[in-house]
């Protein structure tokens, strides 16, 4: 018992198929078809939780049987099931993709007594329907059919959920696979009655549809046993006997799928453990040389941070994947930016003359609401990548929202309590820091006007080359829906030959590409094919994997592909995918809107969400020209993860000054609201440089993160600096020209000072 109790309480990590390789699967229940659509009062009486917690149950004894290592079968919303397996082989993935998704309905229907006759005059009866038997395999593979005519529901309900025991057995006389099952007690009693009163007539066994056999029946048969016959192979028998055992009563198709090669899984935690060491390491160093001791002590919260961030990860049993570990690199950035905020307040203060102890307690104070008010606006992005985000989106989500909140308390309580400590002891005399950036008079409002143009004109300029140049190149498979594959190869390939290859196989326009893993500096190559409507119809696995894999064997033996990843997204993802990002985003925005309102004013809660609504264009536009350099990036899943995290991190400067704004409104500075806006920032100009530690924590993410990694850190990159120049020449222009050169009255009536050259939107800034 305390072997286990240990076990159960120690902290582990938690790995994603991203980290480790393997299979996932979404599948989708059909609940149309309860219980093979033979049991409609059935079909109306079972609720969705029920069919849901039956199909999870169901797939887990299936799983396994293959001895699949801690597999993660979950309800993915109100009829959606997530599977994944880890460590999966290619070909018992395949094996693993057919069982998971068979259905295994079991029905037993009889034949039209008078068949042959209606065959002729193709006539079919009413209440019966035509089908194909398959009669033969030949030596060449070809499969014989035969037309037979059935009931289109089962003989008194007669179903696989009767069936208490399956297995396979082989023909005395033959030796080929058979599989022997076994009826309840009730089902022998139904099954016995039905052959008494039909004997001699033929009784078709029924799968998932298609009639598996249709032997005649030559007595009674009381037992409740009986065998399916037919041409089946070891693996069909197999597999057969497995879904007979378990059942689904709603069949499944599978709408995504996804799957890495355990290789590339430990590239990708050396990748990704190397950008949080290189991130973290240069951060660190960052914070000694510029704040020196005060810096040692950021670093010790630093240190702290993380440790408490893993051990809360590990504790709630959250999935370690690349995008997770973004947002603890992220968070590293991000709570070190908060002690930026502090020891700038702090140096102000010593230079007015205050003690140490009087400037420490004054810096905490005054950077307290602005520290606050940027960690909500991120952690109200955040929150919504959980709630709406899938997948790798949410486990980023969830990874920067504790991170968030962690670097809230280590910034505030950790770093005070050492200061504490060091000043009880008379160990804290002075607090000297470098300062690069000294005060300036810049008058940044006199190019506002021109800024905010140029501005706008470049996101038009990106935007519109996405939308007309690059068109659909521009959605990645996780947003248009398709079929996604990446080869490693010992010899490249000209991208026209492959593009001409796969042309061929009339898939649709391909995608194809080569891409750079930074980290590693391996090449890859990347080939994208429209979605298999038809099997997705069908409700029967894709082919296209293995087609275009085999002619791109054949067509380029030298070069040796191997695939190592696939990813399958039906295009009702794809469009589900697209619908919750604007929607996040929508929520994002609301949400910042509200609270910058209630915490500041509505002129400024407009300018901060004018802002971010340009960095996150901003970004798309940067995002669309790519496309001058190579193949271009595409629009994928963590691309939305990066935008939503803009969202929230982009005000941040922003806060920092609307909150410089707020205290010198407050104060009564003198001037005109022109001058005093301009003063913030001059005053937070020191901090806006400095907080560049995010900046270097996502740089490092870009150099040495490789794959998803690499995608989201050019885009947040682009957010950073975008989300600093907006700050200034978006946010603080807006609010400026918003009240055309009067001072808005916050915290304390005072009597307007106006501008007019400083106001109105047509003066010059």
């Amino acid at each position: 018992i305390l072997n286990r109790v240990q076990r159960e309480a120690a902290g582990k990590f938690k790995l994603g198929l991203d980290l480790q390789g393997g299979t996932a699967f979404l599948l989708e229940m059909d609940t149309s078809k309860v219980l093979g659509g033979t049991n409609s009062l059935a079909a109306a009486t079972v609720g969705n939780s029920y069919l849901m917690d039956q199909a999870v149950s169901v797939l887990r004894r299936r799983v396994d049987a293959f001895g699949v290592a801690e597999p993660l079968i979950q309800p993915a919303g109100e009829n959606r099931i997530l599977v994944q397996l880890p460590g999966l082989s290619e070909a018992d993935k395949l094996a693993a993709k057919e069982n998971i998704q068979k259905a295994a309905f079991l029905e037993f229907r009889m034949a039209d007594p008078e068949m042959q006759e209606h065959l002729q005059s193709r006539l079919i009866p009413p209440g019966y329907e035509l089908k194909q038997e398959k009669v033969h395999t030949g030596d060449d593979g070809r499969e014989a059919y035969a037309e037979i005519i059935v009931r289109k529901t089962p003989e008194r309900g007669l179903t696989g959920k009767y069936v208490s025991g399956a297995h396979v057995t082989r023909d005395p006389l033959t030796g080929r696979p058979e599989i022997a099952f076994t009826l309840n007690t009730e089902g022998a009693q139904i099954f016995a009655d039905v052959t008494r009163q039909n004997v001699g007539q033929r009784l078709a066994i029924m799968l998932d549809g298609e009639v598996v056999s249709a032997p005649n029946i030559n007595g009674v048969i009381p037992s409740g046993s009986g065998q399916i016959t037919g041409s089946f192979s070891e693996k069909e028998a197999f597999e057969l006997a497995t879904a007979l055992q378990n059942p689904l009563q709603t069949p499944l198709r599978i709408i995504d799928e996804r799957s890495v090669d355990p290789s590339l899984g430990d590239d990708s935690i050396k990748s990704g453990i190397r950008a949080s060491v290189y991130g973290t390491v240069a951060v660190a160093l960052f914070m000694l040389v510029y704040y020196l001791r005060a810096g040692l002590v950021a670093n010790v919260a630093l240190l702290t941070n993380i440790l408490v961030l893993l051990g809360i990860m590990c504790s709630l049993k959250v999935t370690y994947t690349l995008p997770g570990i973004a947002g603890i690199v992220l968070t590293v950035g991000m709570a070190v930016d908060a002690n930026v905020l502090i020891y700038e307040r702090i140096r102000e203060e010593l230079a007015k003359g205050k003690s140490m102890r009087g400037a420490l307690s004054a810096g905490y104070d005054r950077a307290f609401a602005t520290i606050f008010d940027s960690h909500i606006t991120t952690l109200i992005s955040s929150v919504i990548l959980i709630a709406l985000g899938t997948g790798a989106v949410k486990g980023f989500g969830v990874s920067l929202t504790i991170g968030v909140a962690v670097s809230l308390f280590t910034a505030l309580v950790v770093t005070r309590l050492i200061f504490d400590f060091l000043l009880a002891r008379g160990m804290l005399k002075t607090l000297p820091m470098l300062h690069l950036i000294k005060s300036s008079d810049i008058d940044f409002m006199k190019l506002a006007k021109v800024a905010f143009t140029v501005s706008w004109a470049v996101i038009l300029v990106g935007i519109g080359y996405g939308v007309f140049v690059r068109g659909s190149n521009l959605l990645g498979v996780e947003f248009a829906g398709g079929e996604s594959y990446t080869y490693s190869f010992a010899q490249r390939v000209d991208v026209d030959k492959v593009r001409a290859t796969v042309t061929e196989l009339k898939f649709g326009e391909p995608q194809v590409g080569y891409q750079r893993d930074f980290s590693t500096g391996k090449q890859s190559l990347r080939v994208a094919v429209g979605v298999d409507t038809q099997a997705l119809k069908d409700g029967k696995p894709s082919v296209r994997t293995e087609q275009v894999e085999a002619a791109l064997k054949k067509s380029f033996p030298e070069a040796k592909f191997s695939r190592i990843s696939t990813e399958q997204v039906g295009p009702t993802v794809g469009q589900e995918i697209q619908k919750s990002a604007i929607i996040a985003f929508l929520l994002s925005l609301f949400g910042i809107l509200v609270y910058v309102a209630f915490r500041y004013e509505f002129s400024f809660a407009v300018g901060a969400v004018i802002a971010v609504i340009h960095d996150v264009l901003m970004t798309i536009g940067c995002y669309c020209l790519t496309g001058l350099v190579g193949e271009g990036r595409q629009f994928n899943a963590t691309f939305v993860a990066a935008v939503l995290t803009i969202v929230g991190f982009s005000i941040n400067d922003t806060i920092v000054i609307f909150d410089r704004i707020r205290e010198d409104l407050k104060l009564g500075v003198p001037g005109s609201f022109k001058d005093l806006v301009n003063r913030a920032l001059n005053e937070t100009l020191s901090r806006t440089i400095t907080s560049g530690t995010v900046f270097i924590a996502t740089m490092s993410l870009y150099l040495f993160g490789g794959g998803p990694i690499n995608d989201f850190a050019f885009t947040f990159l682009v957010g950073i600096i975008t989300g600093t120049y907006s700050s200034i020449y978006i946010a603080s222009a807006f609010v400026l020209w918003w009240h055309k050169g009067q001072r808005p009255t916050i915290g304390m009536n005072l009597a307007p000072t106006t501008d007019a050259a400083a106001g109105a939107l047509p003066a010059n800034g």
